[in-house]
C-alpha cells in the first residue's frame, strides 16, 4: 500500500515485509501521538536427595529426602526469567499479580529481627537483606526495612555513566551489626569486564553520592558478586545504595525486557498497543505493571529479552502483519523511533510506544500482529501478538511464578538453607589454616568466589562469610546440592575434611530443613 510507504524509514526494515489492507486516519486530536515526547513517555512439591558422603559425615548419618515446597524465585537464574503461561482461554479472567505494588513513590516491606537473624525479601522486585545470624546482638531486635525508590532516581549520573539498577535502602540507619549483611540489588547489564566499569554508590546523608567501591576493586570495607542479574553486596552499614556503570566499549550491553500491554479505547472501534521497553530489572517491570493497571492494560504476551548495544543506534519499534479488512492503522505510524540517548539513559524510566488499531467492524474480536523490536545495526525481538480483545476470552498469562509477597520476612534458622549445626562444623572444618592451602580460601573457590579475597581474610570467621553469600546466591533455588559437591570434592583431596566423624545431626535443623526444600 503507497500509502505505508514512509521515506524516513530505515530501508532494511521494510525489506521482506508485506504491508497489506486499507487504512485511515485518526481523528486529528490524536496528533499528539506523532511527536516524540508523547510517543515515548518515560515511564510442586519436590525430593532433593542428599547424597554426599561428606555432607553425612558433617552429620546426615544417610541419604536422607527432605521434602518441601520448592518455588522458582522471583526471577529465577535464566533466559526466561520466571515467566509461566497457563492456557485458559474461555475460561478465565486475565488476572495480574498485583497483590505487592503501591502507588506510593516507593515500594516498603519490613520485618522484626534479633539474634537470630534472618531474611527480608521485596516480593517480585529481585531485592532482598539477608541478616546472618549473629549478625544482631543477643537481647536486641529491630524493625528493619526496605525501600525501592519508584520513579526517577534521585542520582544523575555524569559523563558516560548510567544506572544498572533500582535505588535500594535498608535501614535504620543506626543498626549496628557484627557481621556483614547481605543486600541483592538487580542490575541490567550484561555483565562483562571488558567492556563495563560498574560502581556500586551510597546516598549520603547530606544527599549526595558517593562511590562506595568498583566491582574489580580490591578492598575491605564491602564485598561485591556480579551475578548474571543481579549483585550480592556484603555491608556492615545500612543506608541507601544502587548500581551505575561506565561502557568501556561500544560492546557494552544493557539488557531491557520488551512487554506489549493492549486496551480498549473509548471508541468502541479502538484498541490501543503500547510497547514498553524498560530495564530488565524485576523492579522496572512492577513499575510498568503498576502503570498499566490503572490505565485498564492487559499483557499480551510474554515479555522478551533484547540486548541493547552501547553504540549509538537507536531502536526502532514496528507492527507488522495486521490482518487486512479487518483491522487498519494510522499511516505513518506502522514504525516509530526512539533515539539512542532515551533508551541508554533511561534514569530508570520506563519507555513506551503507543499504536491505535481499528476495527471496520464490532465483530471483529481477535487480532493477530506482530510487534519487531530492533536496534539498528543490532539486536532484534518479534513478539507474536494472538489476543481477543474480548475480557472473559483473553489467555491467561501468570507472572512471578514464586508467591513470596506471602512471605516477605522470615526470621530464624527457617530464614536459611543450610541447618545451624552443618554450618557450624563446615565454619570449624575451613576456619582452622592448612599448610596446604585447602581451608576457607579453597571453599570460596568452589563456590566460584575468585577475586577480592582479602575481604574474607578481615573477617572473625570467613567461612561464615563465605556461607552468608551462598545463601544471599541461592535464596530461591536452596541448591544444597551444589554447596555439597562442592565439599565433597574439597574432602578427596583433604584427609581432615574427610575424617570427620560426627553422625547425628538435630531434629530441629532437620525440621527447619524440611522446611526449606532441601
Amino acid at each position: 500500500n503507497s500509502l505505508l510507504l514512509n521515506s524516513s524509514m530505515q530501508p532494511d526494515l521494510t525489506v521482506s515485509r508485506t504491508y497489506s489492507g486499507p487504512i485511515c486516519l485518526q481523528d486529528p486530536m490524536d496528533k499528539e501521538l506523532m511527536t516524540e515526547s508523547s510517543l515515548f513517555n518515560p515511564l510442586s512439591d519436590i525430593k532433593v536427595k542428599v547424597q554426599s558422603s561428606f555432607m553425612v559425615s558433617l552429620g546426615v548419618t544417610e541419604r536422607a529426602e527432605y521434602h518441601g515446597k520448592a518455588h522458582s524465585g522471583t526471577f529465577p537464574h535464566g533466559g526466561n526469567r520466571g515467566f509461566t503461561t497457563i492456557h485458559a482461554r474461555n475460561k478465565t479472567t486475565y488476572i495480574q499479580n498485583l497483590s505487592s505494588l503501591s502507588t506510593r513513590s516507593e515500594l516498603r516491606t519490613t520485618g522484626i529481627f534479633g539474634h537470630l537473624g534472618g531474611r527480608l525479601v521485596m516480593p517480585n522486585t529481585g531485592v532482598s537483606l539477608l541478616i546472618p545470624h549473629g549478625a544482631i546482638p543477643e537481647e536486641s531486635s529491630w524493625e528493619i526495612y526496605l525501600t525501592i525508590s519508584q520513579g526517577e532516581s534521585s542520582l544523575q549520573p555524569e559523563g558516560t555513566e548510567v544506572l544498572l539498577g533500582p535505588e535500594v535502602t535498608c535501614g535504620p540507619p543506626d543498626v549496628i551489626v557484627t557481621t556483614p549483611f547481605a543486600l541483592t540489588i538487580p542490575h541490567c547489564a550484561e555483565a562483562n569486564s571488558e567492556h563495563w566499569n560498574i560502581h556500586l554508590k551510597k546516598r549520603t546523608q547530606q544527599g549526595k553520592w558517593e562511590e562506595v567501591m568498583s566491582m574489580e576493586e580490591e578492598t575491605t570495607s564491602c564485598y561485591c558478586l556480579l551475578d548474571p542479574y543481579a549483585c550480592h553486596i556484603l555491608l556492615d552499614s545500612f543506608g541507601t545504595y544502587t548500581l551505575a556503570g561506565e561502557p568501556i566499549s561500544d560492546c557494552a550491553v544493557k539488557q531491557l525486557k520488551v512487554a506489549v500491554f493492549g486496551c480498549m479505547s473509548c471508541n468502541s472501534l479502538d484498541y490501543n498497543l503500547r510497547v514498553y521497553c524498560m530495564d530488565n530489572t524485576p523492579c522496572a517491570f512492577q513499575e510498568v505493571l503498576s502503570d498499566e493497571r490503572h490505565q485498564g492494560g492487559q499483557l499480551l504476551e510474554e515479555p522478551k529479552l533484547l540486548h541493547f548495544k552501547g553504540n549509538s543506534f537507536s531502536l526502532q519499534i514496528s507492527v507488522l502483519d495486521i490482518p487486512p479488512f479487518l483491522w487498519r492503522i494510522k499511516p505513518f505510524t506502522a514504525c516509530q523511533e526512539v533515539p539512542f540517548s532515551r533508551v541508554w539513559c533511561s534514569n530508570q524510566q520506563p519507555l513506551h510506544c503507543a499504536f491505535s488499531l481499528e476495527r471496520y467492524t464490532p465483530a471483529t474480536t481477535q487480532l493477530s500482529c506482530k510487534i519487531c523490536v530492533r536496534q539498528v545495526k543490532g539486536h532484534e525481538q518479534i513478539l507474536q501478538i494472538q489476543t481477543s480483545i474480548l475480557e472473559n476470552e483473553r489467555e491467561t498469562i501468570t507472572l512471578f511464578s514464586r508467591e513470596d509477597s506471602n512471605f516477605p520476612a522470615q526470621t530464624g534458622p527457617k530464614a536459611f538453607k543450610i541447618p545451624y549445626s552443618i554450618r557450624q562444623r563446615i565454619c570449624a572444618t575451613f576456619d582452622t589454616p592448612s599448610a596446604k592451602g585447602k581451608d576457607w580460601q579453597m571453599l570460596a573457590q568452589k563456590n566460584s568466589i575468585n577475586r577480592n579475597l582479602s575481604y574474607f581474610a578481615t573477617q572473625s570467621s570467613p567461612s561464615a562469610v563465605i556461607l552468608d553469600l551462598w545463601e544471599a546466591r541461592h535464596q530461591h533455588d536452596g541448591d544444597l546440592d551444589s554447596l555439597a559437591c562442592a565439599l565433597e570434592e574439597i574432602g578427596r583431596t583433604h584427609p581432615k575434611i574427610s575424617n570427620i566423624t560426627e553422625t547425628q545431626i538435630e531434629e530441629t535443623d532437620f525440621n527447619y530443613s524440611r522446611q526449606n526444600g532441601l
